[in-house]
Formats: C-alpha cells, sequence, structure tokens
C-alpha cells in the first residue's frame, strides 16, 4: 500500500522517536526529514534529514538520511546509503549565463519563473527498479533507469541505464561485473518475489537468504 503525503509534519530538529523504531503498515519518517507530494510505501523507512519530492517509494525501501531524491520512481526493497542524490538539478548552460536567475526568475524580480525549463526536469523522472543498493554518495542524473537488482558502487555519478542485478562504479559509472549468471538473473526477474505478500514473505523468509536453494525452487 502507497500512503500519499503532501507535507510531513516535522517536529523539534534532533527529536527521538518516544520509543525504538518498529516498522509497518504506516512508513516510518524521520521528523526531521520533509515529504512533498510523494507516495511512501509500507513497511519503509525515511532517514533523517531527507527531502523527497513528486516521487513514489514502494513497499521496504529505506534511505539511510541526508537524501534528497526529486521526479523519481523507486521500486520495492531498496537499500539507498546516506547522501544519495537522486535527479539533481540542471542548469541551462547553453544560455550566455547558467545562472539560477534565468529560470528562477521570480526571485530575482525578472518576471515569472520560466516553466518550460522545469517542465524538462518533470519529463525526465527517474526509474529506480526493486531491490537496488545505492552505495553513501550516489548521485543518479535526471532520466537514468536502474534495473532491479543492480548495486551502485559508493560516489557512482549514474549518467546511464544500469541492467539489472549489474554492479556499476565510478565517475562517470561503468559496468564492473554482474551479481549472478544472465540465467540466474532471468530466473530472479520470472520469480517475481518483490510481489510476495507478507504472509508469503514469512513463509519463505530461509529460502530467500541461500541464491541456489532459492531459484531451483522457486524458479520452475
Amino acid at each position: 500500500m502507497l500512503y500519499h503525503i503532501e507535507q510531513f509534519p516535522v517536529s523539534e530538529p534532533g527529536a527521538k522517536p518516544a520509543a525504538p523504531k518498529l516498522l509497518g503498515e504506516k512508513p516510518y519518517i524521520d521528523p526531521t526529514s520533509q515529504i512533498y507530494d510523494s507516495h511512501i510505501g509500507s513497511w519503509t523507512d525515511i532517514g533523517a534529514n531527507s527531502t523527497i519530492a513528486l516521487s513514489t517509494i514502494d513497499d521496504y525501501t529505506y534511505t539511510a538520511g541526508d537524501n534528497s531524491i526529486i521526479y523519481t520512481d523507486i521500486g520495492k526493497f531498496c537499500s539507498i546509503a546516506s547522501h544519495v542524490r537522486i535527479n539533481p538539478g540542471n542548469h541551462p548552460m547553453q544560455r550566455a549565463t547558467q545562472h539560477h536567475m534565468t529560470y528562477r526568475r521570480q526571485e530575482y524580480g525578472f518576471g515569472a519563473d520560466d516553466r518550460e525549463f522545469f517542465a524538462w526536469r518533470e519529463a525526465h523522472r527517474c526509474v529506480i527498479d526493486h531491490d537496488v543498493w545505492m552505495g553513501h554518495g550516489v548521485i543518479v542524473m535526471p532520466g537514468v533507469h536502474v534495473g532491479t537488482g543492480a548495486v551502485l558502487g559508493s560516489g557512482a555519478v549514474v549518467t546511464k541505464n544500469v541492467e539489472p542485478y549489474m554492479i556499476v562504479g565510478g565517475v562517470p559509472a561503468k559496468p564492473i561485473r554482474r551479481r549472478f549468471s544472465e540465467a540466474i538473473s532471468e530466473k530472479l526477474l520470472a520469480i517475481a518475489w518483490w510481489n510476495w505478500n507478507r504472509e508469503q514473505l514469512e513463509a519463505r523468509f530461509d529460502d530467500l537468504l541461500n541464491i541456489e536453494t532459492f531459484v531451483e525452487k522457486y524458479g520452475q
């Protein structure tokens, strides 16, 4: 289930939860984070000092904190380390000046904002599929699609689409190796375990811990 949140109420900075954190149907959102016009799924955990806007985050995904995410659709079971930024802003390099006064005009008294410029960014959403791990400080550029099961190494700047179950790293990010063989990757995509309901996850949890057992049992 996805919960639509226009703006999550914020308490005093540094406020501590009254009780130990326990995830559930209602998303856990740190009091220091800001959520704007976004959908946040069940069993999710949004870490401290994060900003999420105009985005979708599906069930069981977590962010470790100090994250900035905008115009992005994120699948289930994603692991997003701290200081990850997805879909950062662009500047109009083709103009005489690339300063944001040329599109955030109202702030500087130059008339109405340049909606065409903002529309370009809105149209270039990022898509992060299921079970993706993003290391510390990863940047995913506008319009990039990251496939299920991929790993984005710490500090990577991801400028191109990433295949499922591929490990990438570097600036700009390049493929390093596959997590599994193509045959196993295809079986995992066919099984689509991330769509199992809670009862199925609980009943089959131990099978998730061994890839050979898992694909043999469910990859028929």
